[in-house]
């Protein structure tokens, strides 16, 4: 089965944390990435490639679009970065656990169906049950004069806990409880909880009717900033000495719960899981062609940022950015 197991996770973190630094310095590493950057060039739909291994960035370029450190817009990549806030607000005690109940977090009475059982941990799993809100049903979604209302009032198409069904209106269900239960704004989470702490500005993005962020779309994050993020992750949640997100969360996170019926991968909460080449792998997506990937066992994280107004399916260019990985990670 792809993907990271909690015992695996726990093995090649600890061997990332303290294994010898084996590796080439940073320029023989780009030198050796020269294929990879070549056939990087070539995809005229790619921004920006990070490469970093061993804590050392060891390949950097914008090939278009803003500059490195210049925010892009990571679309669908921000569902990961809210599975990184829910661990952070659990270990603050801001919500109880990823068992607790999601509608009574936002206020709401009880539908009197498998609604009312919804949890947390259905909304990071993709698993809460509710018609989509992604791909056709989003304009019709975004469009709606309170957007929770209408997420939550989606047809029932499978129990709680059950299919996995692709859809941003959970993760901003997902945002929209972190902001209630917390009494601030999903940007000040993000900005606090994550930004701060690494370093990293994350601007103000889209709000619905009510004035809550969009959880699950449309984050910006510099390409740097992405791969610290994706550096952070691979240290077992921390940067400099410091915890941000707890080692505990990622392992759970990073346990197979469902697959995607389009690319076939496993996914946990928030991220798919993976291999690229024979090593256990885990990424996030968003639409365009943008990517985290976090690699454990080669002590590697890739960020990629592309243009979020192009299509990216699995049969082409997001297949071309995985075999842009997996060329990287067979380099390394």
């Amino acid at each position: 089965m792809p993907g990271l197991s909690r015992r695996h996770l726990i093995a090649t973190t600890a061997a990332s944390l303290a294994a010898p630094l084996l590796w080439q310095p940073a320029r023989a590493q780009t030198a050796a990435l020269g294929g990879a950057a070549e056939q990087a060039a070539r995809l005229d739909q790619l921004w920006a490639l990070v490469v970093r291994q061993n804590g050392e960035q060891v390949f950097a370029r914008a090939f278009r679009g803003p500059a490195l450190e210049r925010p892009a817009n990571v679309k669908s990549v921000s569902k990961t970065l809210v599975a990184l806030l829910t661990g952070i607000a659990i270990e603050r005690g801001v919500i109880s656990g990823v068992d607790q109940r999601v509608l009574p977090l936002l206020g709401y009475d009880r539908f009197g169906d498998a609604r009312d059982e919804m949890t947390i941990a259905d909304l990071l799993s993709m698993r809460a049950g509710l018609a989509s809100t992604s791909g056709g049903d989003y304009g019709a979604w975004v469009s709606s004069s309170n957007w929770v209302d209408y997420v939550l009032n989606q047809p029932l198409e499978s129990q709680p806990g059950g299919q996995f069904i692709y859809s941003t209106g959970g993760w901003h269900i997902l945002g929209a409880a972190l902001a209630r239960a917390s009494g601030q704004s999903l940007h000040r989470l993000a900005q606090s909880w994550l930004g701060n702490p690494l370093d990293i500005v994350i601007p103000p993005w889209v709000a619905d009717p009510q004035g809550r962020y969009l959880g699950g779309n449309d984050m910006a994050v510099s390409p740097l900033g992405l791969a610290r993020i994706g550096e952070m992750v691979l240290n077992g949640g921390r940067i400099g000495g410091q915890s941000v997100v707890p080692q505990s969360w990622l392992e759970r996170s990073w346990e197979p719960r469902a697959r995607s019926p389009f690319s076939g991968d496993m996914y946990g909460y928030g991220w798919f899981l993976t291999r690229f080449g024979d090593s256990p792998a885990a990424y996030a997506r968003g639409y365009g062609g943008q990517m985290l990937v976090v690699v454990p066992e080669r002590r590697m994280t890739i960020a990629m940022t592309s243009d979020p107004n192009r299509p990216a399916r699995s049969g082409g260019y997001f297949g071309d950015l995985r075999g842009l990985v997996n060329r990287i990670v067979a380099a390394s």
